[in-house]
């Protein structure tokens, strides 16, 4: 999935280049659709570790 990311709160496909957020995960970068699904992600990120596949 070049270039496409999947939001790990809300399962939404994304592409990287296009998503309203990001945040900083264990040196990798977390793509997210909406500023409200990385405010739920920053709040609890290992609630949602397990989505972040590789």
């Amino acid at each position: 999935m070049l270039g496409k990311a999947v939001d790990p709160v809300c399962g939404m496909k994304i592409k990287k280049k296009e998503a309203a957020a990001t945040s900083e995960y264990k040196g990798r970068t977390v793509y997210f659709c909406n500023r409200s699904c990385k405010e739920e992600f920053d709040r609890d990120p290992d609630k949602y570790a397990s989505r972040l596949g590789r």
